[in-house]
């Protein structure tokens, strides 16, 4: 037993030094040119996952709620709340001394189904829905007054060519609905940064909509801080001068960028149907190329890519305020299960077992050039 324990100690000062020698961790590395942060899931806001906690802890300054403060999880039915998670994450945020981003206010997806209808299933006239919108952002909001630095107050309502997403808000509201989801917000907590959040944000059609929701709603006195730029990648997609075209444009408006919700994906995105994906095991294997582990040359480009990306970033530190990762390890993301359940995705900095990969110290070499 004595001999044991010797070997444990041995292996746990060994652990010690060798991650005291690694050098800064990515927050330290990027402090003073934009907040690190990451999506805590339901592990981590009940302190399930000791491991990535500490990883957490380690590396990253800003936190964002991957689901728990969705509609969906937050009011599942009209007037009841569920606040236990999204209190533990802030409560997880504010004992770290992070800066915390609620999300999402209004979205059209993962919201519940009676927010929008009446007992017979019909759609809601615009004065129930302006007035259930008020009552869940004054709700959610005002709780957390004071604790949350911003909220994605709206997310995704801007699709690829730039016109509006035919979502229920704007089905029954119309485009006001943005001004008096930002309008509810600040009333809620006036000192509270307000985003706007969407994806494909390097798109020319939703890029120059964007821009032009922007400037309206200030024109007419509406508060809004910043935009939020999804990083869902891909290896061929977004085009990185398009994306830093983005940067640019939104930059000029005298709001905050933001890059949000960061991964690059290496499986291929299916074509048609994805319910066929049962059909062949053939099909099965070519849509999970890497279930046994990436080669050489993919974990390579990969580097690479996320590099050039974080080269981006800090070329325009001054117009950046945030980069955050949508999740912590592979083993978390939402990648390994949309749109085909059960692959296996290596899209975030850190592995399965919590380490992170070669190329996190690639990024922390960037901000030394």
């Amino acid at each position: 037993m004595q001999i044991a324990m010797l070997i444990m100690a041995f292996i746990l000062t060994g652990c010690t030094t060798s991650q005291s020698e690694q050098g800064p961790s990515l927050k330290e590395a990027y402090e003073g040119k934009f907040l690190i942060g990451t999506a805590l899931n339901a592990n981590h806001n009940y302190g399930r996952d000791t491991l990535g906690i500490q990883v957490i802890q380690d590396q990253f300054n800003s936190i964002v709620a991957e689901n728990c403060m969705k509609s969906m999880h937050l009011q599942p039915t009209e007037g009841v709340f569920f606040f236990e998670e999204a209190d533990k994450f802030i409560e997880f945020g504010e004992a770290n001394n992070m800066h915390i981003v609620g999300h999402t206010l209004i979205w059209h997806s993962q919201a519940p189904d009676w927010f929008f209808t009446d007992e017979n299933g019909e759609n809601v006239s615009r004065e129930v829905m302006i007035e259930r919108m008020r009552s869940h952002i004054h709700t959610v909001v005002g709780r957390y007054k004071g604790r949350v630095d911003g909220w994605d107050v709206v997310n995704e309502a801007i699709v690829d060519d730039g016109s509006w997403r035919n979502t229920k808000f704007y089905e029954i509201i119309g485009e006001e609905y943005i001004k008096l989801a930002f309008q509810f917000a600040h009333e809620a907590d006036p000192d509270a940064e307000l985003y706007y959040n969407d994806y494909g944000m390097s798109q020319e059609g939703r890029r120059n909509s964007v821009v032009e929701m922007v400037k309206k709603l200030k024109e007419e006195g509406i508060k809004i801080d910043g935009i939020g730029m999804q990083g869902h990648m891909g290896m061929d997609y977004p085009d990185i001068n398009e994306f830093e075209k983005s940067i640019e444009a939104f930059a000029a408006l005298g709001v905050k960028v933001m890059i949000t919700e960061m991964d690059i994906t290496l499986l291929p995105f299916p074509a048609g149907e994805t319910a066929e994906v049962s059909l062949t095991a053939e099909y099965q294997e070519q849509m999970n190329p890497y279930a046994a582990g990436l080669p050489e040359e993919v974990e390579t480009a990969f580097n690479k890519r996320y590099s050039d990306f974080f080269a981006l970033f800090l070329k325009h530190q001054d117009k950046i305020s945030r980069v955050t990762l949508w999740g912590l390890t592979d083993g978390d993301t939402w990648r390994n299960d949309w749109p085909i359940p059960g692959r296996t995705d290596y899209p975030l900095l850190f592995d399965r077992n919590y380490q992170p990969k070669p190329v996190v110290q690639q990024i922390i070499e960037l901000t030394k050039e």
